[in-house]
């Protein structure tokens, strides 16, 4: 299927790989379509080509986890009878395990590398254009509510991570270098113009990571330092100066921890205190089975008609951290699963961007930018709950821990790579 006498078979599945997180963010029905070619081939490749069982071998670590955890909700969903409406976007795991193999297929790197940043420029333009032109304060994208600005935002940081990594490849030609960086700071600029706190702290530890990751692979210190000062420079003068929206946001937190009550409970980090608190107490409660999948709204309801929560907290359905999430609704052997999902993927992508050849590093580096985001935060917000961050983390951390994979097997040492 994709022998080598057809040379544009790996350009179109590179093509078809390279559109799919930004797939992930409009609300096109079409956008079904790269996902079923990529399906179709991935369990062609898993039943054919011995290579590519290998590469999952070699990807186990990551893989398995995510095999794990749709097991286990399955699991959960039926224990508690729950409708399966509430299993649908947890299922897409059963996607996106095979559709992984397409990564383990003769691919152009320079397709992964350039869509993958610009899907960060795209989705920063059009942050940019709702600002600016609708008069959104709060931008959130076009697939999503204004409830949807967090996970939006960790979608573009995520993508722009991604992109400022391949920016800093002194190997990769001046122009594509350019391209990448002029792409990835449209996405971090959009990213500022949602105003989600979360995620902008979380990108900071990542970023310095993967920065001083490739000094030590480089031994570019002097070259990584000023990357840092200058990175962190300009996020700090664009948050307090050109949006002084964001630094007051910022600044709200303190305040508002130190005022919440029982009795005052209302804002938005006040009202995550009080849904924490009541989390807690779901855990106590059922620290085995949990209360079931996505159950954390009826929950809470429940203990506001009996008058142990604030009514605050009514409208929300998840308790705004995705490890409560898990330990709430799947008990605390969910949260070993997602401890285990999240640090094993960290365990492998960090072992291996250290590797002394791009084409295994690079996309180690990526699927480590990915996994770091998620983990962080996930402290202070739902990471999984929506189709979209849930897509494209299962996508791209399954796919990229393939790709490393059939790296470690087939590729020999060299200066390019994704």
């Amino acid at each position: 299927m994709l022998e080598k006498s057809n040379a544009w078979r790996p350009w179109i599945l590179s093509l078809l790989i390279a559109v799919m997180p930004l797939s992930f963010a409009v609300p096109l029905k079409a956008k079904a379509l790269p996902a079923a070619i990529l399906l179709l081939v991935g369990v062609w490749l898993l039943i054919t080509r011995a290579e590519v069982r290998q590469a999952y071998r070699r990807a186990a670590l990551v893989v398995v986890p995510a095999a794990l955890a749709f097991v286990f909700w399955l699991v959960n969903t039926l224990a508690h009878g729950i409708s399966f409406r509430e299993f649908d976007v947890t299922s897409h795991i059963l996607a996106f395990l095979p559709i992984a193999a397409c990564f383990a297929a003769p691919l152009r790197p320079i397709v992964l590398r350039l869509g993958f940043s610009a899907s960060a420029g795209a989705l920063g333009i059009i942050c940019i254009e709702q600002h600016y032109i609708e008069g959104i304060d709060r931008v959130y994208g076009i697939n999503n509510g204004l409830w949807g600005a967090i996970e939006f935002c960790m979608f573009i940081l995520v993508l722009s991570l991604i992109g400022t990594v391949q920016a800093l490849r002194v190997e990769l030609r001046t122009g594509e270098r350019l391209l990448h960086g002029v792409f990835a700071a449209l996405g971090i600029y959009g990213a500022l113009l949602t105003q989600s706190r979360g995620p902008l702290l979380a990108c900071i530890p990542v970023f310095v990571a993967l920065v001083l990751m490739q000094a030590r692979r480089t031994g570019r210190w002097r070259q990584a330092l000023g990357v840092l000062v200058l990175g962190i420079g300009v996020a700090a003068v664009a948050t307090t100066t050109l949006h002084g929206e964001v630094a007051e946001r910022f600044a709200a937190v303190s305040e508002e921890m130190s005022t919440y009550s029982e009795q005052d409970a209302t804002g938005a980090v006040r009202e995550r205190l009080e849904m924490w608190r009541n989390a807690g107490s779901a855990i106590a409660e059922r620290p085995l089975g949990g209360v079931g999948l996505n159950q954390f709204g009826a929950y809470a309801r429940g203990r506001i008609a009996e008058g142990k929560a604030s009514t605050s907290i009514e409208r929300y359905d998840h308790p705004h951290s995705e490890y409560l999430e898990w330990a709430v609704t799947g008990g605390l052997p969910a949260l070993a699963l997602l401890l285990l999902l999240f640090g094993s993927a960290l365990w492998f992508f960090g072992k291996h961007a250290l590797h002394r050849d791009n084409g295994v590093a690079m996309p180690a580096c990526a699927g480590l930018a990915v996994t770091g985001m998620y983990a962080l935060c996930g402290l202070t917000d739902n990471v999984f709950y929506r189709a979209m961050p849930h897509s494209l983390y299962f996508f791209l951390t399954l796919g990229l821990a393939v790709y490393v994979g059939r790296m470690l097997s087939h590729r020999a040492p060299s200066d390019r790579g994704y």
